[in-house]
């Protein structure tokens, strides 16, 4: 069965047949956390896909937040989008190296700031140099373009949102981690942070939604049946969560693509909620 809403996914065939078209535009969206050791500028910069630009989500953020890649305001996103030669009309393209985690993110950047003509690159660029696609390391050089940075609110959600989402339960928890994190079982990678997660919330490791050996979104038929099977109403509408907001926004691209209500992103994610005292917790299965 095909995906329902197939757009925002694409390819690396569909690329490499369109990747030169004037309205399409390649962004490296790579990210990796602290402890990886690795640092995605750098590898960009040694190799990427011919034309792509590098989006670093710890730059095009709110860097005042003492929480890490927090979305910034439609002013300083426009700016440096602006920058990277991204605007109004342009089809965009997102890929990294994990694959799919920061991608994801940037996607769901663009979407809530109002530009919905975004797909991501499934595989990235593993599956891109696998299948021996060309790479360069020569710099791309933006033409500044026109974007207008509109946000939709639908799609970000506050501390103090899901709060308010626990106790009314009009949108469904569902938490990106992995399974012994979300029970308290090992401690969190962060240094601070509380073990466990959100009562009510449900687990759907982000892991569960690709394939581990292409990198690869699952089909449509497998990504409705994991979604079923961590406990989801498909029907209801979800706000996401994981460590920091990003391997959430795998669960978003997921949904979106079954065609289940656009998922909104608890940006502070466990972070946030970890590292505070006065949000309630608990621990074991959901």
């Amino acid at each position: 069965m095909p995906y329902a809403r197939p757009d925002a996914l694409v390819s690396t065939e569909w690329l490499a047949t369109h990747m030169n078209a004037p309205d399409v535009r390649i962004v490296d969206g790579s990210f990796f956390l602290p402890a990886q050791k690795r640092d995605p500028k750098a590898e960009y910069a040694q190799k990427h896909i011919p034309g792509a630009v590098f989006f670093d989500i710890d730059e095009i953020a709110d860097t005042s937040s003492p929480l890490p890649h927090m979305l910034p305001s439609p002013e300083k996103f426009s700016a440096r989008v602006r920058k990277l030669g991204l605007g109004d009309g342009n089809r965009i393209v997102v890929y990294d190296t994990s694959p799919m985690t920061g991608a994801c993110r940037v996607w769901w950047m663009f979407r809530a700031m109002g530009h919905k003509d975004v797909a991501v690159l499934d595989g990235g660029l593993p599956k891109w140099e696998a299948e021996g696609r060309p790479v360069t390391d020569d710099p791309t050089a933006p033409r500044d373009r026109h974007f207008t940075a509109r946000l939709d609110n639908t799609l970000v959600r506050s501390i103090d949102d899901v709060r308010g989402l626990l106790d009314s339960k009009r949108e469904q928890i569902v938490d990106a981690r992995a399974a012994n994190r979300f029970r308290a079982e090992v401690p969190e990678p962060r240094a601070g942070l509380r073990s466990g997660h959100m009562p009510g919330a449900l687990n759907l490791p982000y892991t569960e939604l690709l394939d581990p050996g292409t990198g690869t979104m699952l089909p449509a038929a497998a990504l409705q049946a994991r979604i079923k099977a961590a406990g989801i109403d498909p029907a209801k509408k979800v706000t996401a969560s994981c460590g920091s907001g990003v391997t959430a926004c795998v669960i978003g691209l997921a949904l979106y693509l079954t065609g289940a209500p656009e998922a909104a992103i608890y940006d502070g994610s466990w972070t946030e909620w970890g590292g505070r005292q006065d949000t309630p917790i608990v621990t074991g299965a959901a």
